[in-house]
């Protein structure tokens, strides 16, 4: 006769429970990120593309932080950079016959504002109802958190923690929708045991704890 453990026995009620994605979810991650450009890049749908920027990123903060080069000479300096490369380039292009490059190309595309204008609105419009209190749960949780962040922050530098931001925004996605299934199985067993925790200090603590009558207000 085989004796299951208590752990083994919540394992499998798990796998029998219909899995629950992240916060309530219903969309695939591309889809909640925009299912754009934007989209493709935080998911690594063009790796060399992805790499690069991170990489660029990277080499800004290390500039920054490290090296302690000013900003304005770094703008100025990449300007020139940049110029002398096109310069150059257009330069050969003439005694050499090459195509090129269409300069409509290279503008950033309209679609791109309009993804930033929509996710501007809804932070926007998320904060507005999380503010007017109508979930008191939602609403601490949110205070909290940005309290935490705010106390972390104070701890780092704007810079290294706008840099962990960006490592965390170029990572954490890619990372969640690979690891998705998992991810949300963990998520949901430390949800039911904080519920666990909850309920028994609740029974313990909070329902001990001596209340005098309750007296009813007189009308005058």
């Amino acid at each position: 006769m085989l004796i299951y453990s208590s752990s083994e026995a919540e394992d499998s009620n798990d796998h029998n429970v219909p899995t629950t994605k992240l916060f309530g979810r219903e969309r695939s991650v591309h889809s909640l990120l925009g299912g754009g450009h934007v989209a493709n890049l935080l998911l690594w749908r063009n790796k060399s593309l992805s790499a690069a920027i991170l990489l660029g990123i990277t080499m800004i903060w290390f500039l920054f932080e490290v090296v302690e080069y000013n900003f304005v000479s770094l703008i100025c300096h990449i300007s020139i950079l940049v110029m002398l490369i096109v310069f150059l380039t257009y330069t050969a292009a003439k005694f050499a016959n090459w195509d090129l490059p269409d300069i409509h190309e290279i503008t950033i595309q309209e679609s791109v504002f309009r993804w930033l204008y929509r996710k501007v609105n809804w932070v926007l419009l998320r904060f507005y109802e999380i503010s007017s209190g109508e979930n008191f749960i939602e609403f601490f949780l949110v205070i909290g958190s940005l309290w935490m962040i705010s106390v972390l922050g104070s701890y780092f530098s704007s810079l290294n923690l706008l840099f962990f931001c960006f490592i965390c925004l170029g990572t954490l996605p890619v990372l969640y929708e690979q690891y998705e299934r998992e991810v949300d199985r963990l998520i949901r067993k430390g949800s039911k045991d904080a519920k666990k925790v909850l309920k028994k200090f609740d029974s313990k603590v909070l329902n001990k704890i001596p209340r005098g009558p309750v007296k009813d207000k007189k009308r005058k």
